[in-house]
């Protein structure tokens, strides 16, 4: 390798460079290295030059640390999941990941873009093929393990684990911003149903963690168990309930509105401590709906009730599961006459 060539790549990787160049979005000055490099750029270029030292790929969105390391900006992230520290010097990175100042090295994406645009396009499509598998909500969905969670409920979350840190960014990154939630499993790891969840905020804090505000989609039944970069993936397929017609639909929506008013006088009776707390945690009781069947997991506040009652995650799990809305109303009423009865007068 040339002089100048080990010069310019040096500077590259420790960051040198980027004081004298713009950021993203501005133009930057043009290189010449003369008629020798003009007729055979590769002279000064090879892509070994720009290979991540965590991935032992080509750079893709390459950003440059403080300390002048240059990653790509997926690499780098998944690094500091684990430790505030830069991969290669270990030099203390707390005050870069708490700002979260990811900023593109202008410089060295230019040179690729310009001088390596073959090997930036396979890197590209291995990219996209990643995202499009990722994104697939059928098959290798990732599931975090940990609660019961319901369609139409919030679930906000504290994220500190380093696979579930990846797990958030890859449903953002994929845009499809959901992931299924399921109980553990002593022996199979995770329960058979689950609840898919969709992202509807994420605060960061300093030290890398986030509180992720989500809430619940709809069911799911898991097919088969996998696992994808420490964290747990399932091919699934979705729950709807079964509809009725006829005379099954009105018995069915008398069921409805009787099982409601009892949910109702059972909230009411309660005492004012222990209803702000369940409306400071799961908001007020969604309203009585005029077609019980309109939505394939049925109506808001049947979860809203099942998410309050008293009961043991095993007997949630089972009524989760359920796809007749009959079956579950019948369910939820022996409840509130079990608890109504059961409540100290």
């Amino acid at each position: 390798m040339t002089s100048f060539k080990c010069s310019l790549f040096a500077c590259l990787q420790m960051g040198f460079l980027k004081t004298f160049f713009p950021l993203a979005g501005d133009s930057f000055p043009v290189i010449s290295a003369g008629p020798k490099f003009e007729e055979n750029p590769q002279f000064l270029v090879d892509a070994s030059d720009f290979e991540c030292s965590l991935c032992m790929r080509l750079f893709y969105e390459p950003v440059t640390t403080p300390c002048g390391h240059t990653f790509c900006q997926k690499c780098l992230e998944r690094c500091l999941d684990h430790t505030p520290d830069c991969p290669l010097c270990k030099e203390n990175l707390s005050e870069f990941l708490a700002n979260r100042s990811y900023k593109k090295t202008i410089l060295t994406e230019a040179l690729i873009v310009r001088y390596l645009p073959e090997e930036l396009s396979e890197r590209k499509k291995l990219y996209d093929d990643e995202i499009k598998e990722l994104s697939d909500l059928t098959k290798d969905v990732p599931i975090f393990v940990c609660t019961m969670a319901f369609p139409t409920i919030p679930c906000p979350l504290h994220i500190f684990e380093p696979r579930y840190r990846l797990m958030m960014r890859r449903c953002m990154e994929t845009g499809t911003k959901r992931f299924g939630m399921c109980l553990a499993d002593e022996l199979k790891g995770f329960a058979d149903y689950g609840c898919m969840l969709e992202i509807r905020d994420v605060k960061f804090f300093p030290d890398g963690s986030s509180i992720v505000d989500t809430v619940g989609v709809s069911r799911f039944r898991v097919l088969s168990h996998g696992l994808r970069d420490g964290y747990n993936t399932a091919n699934i397929e979705y729950l709807e309930d079964k509809k009725v017609e006829g005379p099954d639909d009105e018995e069915l929506v008398h069921l409805h509105d009787s099982v409601y008013d009892q949910a109702v006088s059972w909230f009411t009776s309660l005492k004012d401590n222990m209803k702000a707390q369940i409306l400071n945690h799961f908001g007020p009781m969604p309203g009585k709906e005029s077609e019980p069947q309109s939505n394939p997991s049925g109506p808001a506040w049947y979860w809203w009730l099942l998410a309050v009652l008293p009961l043991e995650n095993r007997a949630q799990l089972a009524i989760l599961g359920m796809t007749s809305l009959k079956d579950r109303l019948v369910a939820i009423r022996r409840v509130l006459i079990f608890v109504t009865r059961k409540r100290p007068r």
